[in-house]
């Protein structure tokens, strides 16, 4: 059943358009609809604590691999996502709320990635640290698209933060699309992954990417809903994702009064 009712957000918007001119200036803060998710990225201890919740279910699940693991087994793995899993790109939502824009700017992004200018995840060094002690391998499989040295920013982006299998035997970076599931498959060839991590259900399988329906990328998570926690583990992305897909058709829509409309129904609507 869905139920309507305004969000300090949603309100914000709606008062932005209705002031003469105000709607078109995309540089107002006040109509900046990133202001809460990003402030809540940059300052709330929640934020933080989800990643120590998240890195500490996931080295309880390979504590327990480790502890049935038999002679023959094949080796164990741990399949992760890069941004917002592993990589906080923090300053580069800084910048684009600084600047104004108030959706995702694939040119700032791109001229932003070679800066090396991340924030590690709490809780992700220790944990893949942790791996490599135990003889548990780790996989970053990215969907990234910065021209041709997109590969080299990327594995870039993983030594400058000091991080365990930074190499090209354990990063796949896709540029052509964002569907991680068959390089995942390529490597249960060869290991049993104990653990998948991502902020985006997309990291985890492809059926989640469902654009136009909210309701039923919602019914998709819910009928796996005994994997998180336990083979999945998603941590907190408000800012993007795929998630963006379900409202808006794709996953980086431009900033028009379209998309605007769009955000302020989005807040507007509680599924139950």
């Amino acid at each position: 059943m869905l139920k309507k009712g305004f969000s300090v957000i949603a309100a914000t918007l709606a008062l932005a358009a209705a002031v003469p001119g105000h709607a078109d200036e995309a540089a107002d803060a006040s109509a900046n609809a990133l202001l809460y998710a990003v402030a809540w990225k940059q300052t709330a201890a929640e934020y933080r604590a989800l990643y120590h919740q998240g890195y500490n279910i996931a080295r309880d699940r390979v504590d327990a691999a480790l502890a049935a693991r038999k002679d023959g087994d094949k080796p164990l793995a741990v399949l992760t996502d890069m941004d917002d899993t592993v990589l906080l790109p923090l300053p580069y939502w800084s910048k684009l709320t600084g600047e104004g824009k108030a959706f995702f700017d694939d040119p700032i992004w791109d001229a932003w990635v070679p800066q090396n200018d991340l924030v590690i995840a709490p809780g992700a060094k220790e944990f893949f640290e942790y791996c490599k002690e135990k003889g548990v391998e780790v996989f970053y499989i990215t969907s990234r698209d910065q021209g041709e040295k997109t590969y080299e920013y990327a594995l870039g982006n993983l030594k400058a933060l000091g991080l365990p299998y930074a190499d090209e035997e354990h990063l796949t970076v896709l540029t052509d699309s964002s569907n991680k599931e068959p390089r995942q498959q390529e490597l249960a060839e060869k290991f049993t992954p104990v653990v998948y991590l991502g902020d985006n259900l997309n990291d985890f399988q492809r059926k989640y990417y469902i654009k136009g329906d909210v309701a039923g990328r919602i019914a998709a998570m819910e009928a796996d809903r005994e994997e998180f926690g336990r083979r999945f583990v998603i941590l907190p992305n408000p800012t993007d994702g795929h998630w963006m897909a379900a409202v808006f058709g794709e996953s980086e829509p431009a900033d028009t009064p379209e998309a605007r409309a769009k955000l302020v129904e989005a807040a507007k609507t509680v599924l139950r």
